[in-house]
């Protein structure tokens, strides 16, 4: 891999956390919307956007036939991802919403254990570990919390998209294209919350029409950049990255909505980059890049 291609990733992976910050800001300023509902907007809008790109540049609406199962695994994950991601984000502070889903690259050296077959050493094994320590004083396990579940559902939303961009990583390396995983994630996103949007449909006023629609235009650019990103390099070379989106759902909050995290998530938040940055770090001495 050049170097040119690591800065190209680097880049997106922010351009891409900045969006999906954006994203969230929408999807909190929509109201009380059925998380579905966000959902099924958030997706269309990237769907369109991935057919017109596909058209433009002549690419098949085809994959290849050892891919169909990497591809719905990170359709069928990534819209757990979605779902469980926008249930926190409606009733949690955005920071805390947006911490819990950046754990995904934690699942994401789990996940790729049992389904990419890759090994996980032992210092990777203890820092995962030390990253769902972090996570517990941003989810504060208590049964007097009112926030636990929706903490426990913005966790398994990372969790869902840990194992979606590992399979975006396999994905890319299999040769399909970027706009046709966004594409078909989204499709598939769009199919499977249709029947809940026919039967359980809320109306909205025109205002949160045009957030949603604002919420799905970030969102396909957060999707196209990070699918861009893990297409340019591998995850453990610059996903430590994509935690400045924590930075920019802090100040969004903040600015926005006059959101201030407490004491227990910031030090959850300090851990958890920790780990990060040691994962990185890690990695980058384990696989040295070849300039």
């Amino acid at each position: 891999m050049s170097v040119n291609q690591k800065y190209k990733g680097i880049i997106y992976i922010v351009i891409s956390a900045f969006c999906f910050a954006l994203m969230n800001l929408f999807v909190r300023m929509a109201g009380g919307l059925p998380s579905i509902q966000k959902s099924f907007f958030r997706n269309f809008v990237a769907a369109v956007f991935a057919f017109v790109i596909l058209k433009k540049e002549h690419v098949p609406f085809r994959c290849k036939r050892e891919n169909l199962k990497y591809l719905l695994l990170r359709a069928g994950f990534g819209t757990v991802g979605v779902l469980c991601n926008f249930y926190a984000i409606d009733h949690l502070v955005l920071a805390d919403a947006s911490m819990l889903n950046k754990m995904s690259p934690f699942f994401a050296v789990i996940f790729s254990y049992f389904i990419l077959k890759e090994k996980v050493t032992i210092p990777q094994g203890l820092l995962v570990a030390g990253a769902f320590s972090g996570s517990l004083f941003v989810i504060k396990p208590t049964f007097t919390n009112m926030a636990l579940v929706p903490s426990l559902f913005g966790l398994l939303g990372g969790l869902g998209a840990g194992v979606a961009y590992t399979m975006v990583r396999r994905l890319g390396e299999g040769g399909e294209k970027g706009p046709f995983i966004v594409f078909f994630f989204s499709m598939f996103s769009c199919v499977m919350t249709l029947p809940w949007l026919i039967f359980d449909y809320h109306p909205m006023t025109a205002v949160q029409l045009v957030i949603l629609l604002l919420a799905g235009t970030a969102a396909a650019g957060g999707q196209f950049a990070i699918t861009a990103a893990y297409c340019y390099a591998p995850a453990r070379e610059i996903s430590v990255y994509d935690y400045s989106q924590i930075l920019f759902s802090a100040v969004l909050g903040f600015v926005v909505f006059g959101q201030m995290p407490d004491a227990l998530s910031w030090l959850g938040y300090g851990i958890i980059c920790a780990m990060a940055v040691l994962m990185f770090f890690y990695n980058m001495q384990k696989y040295p890049c070849n300039f």
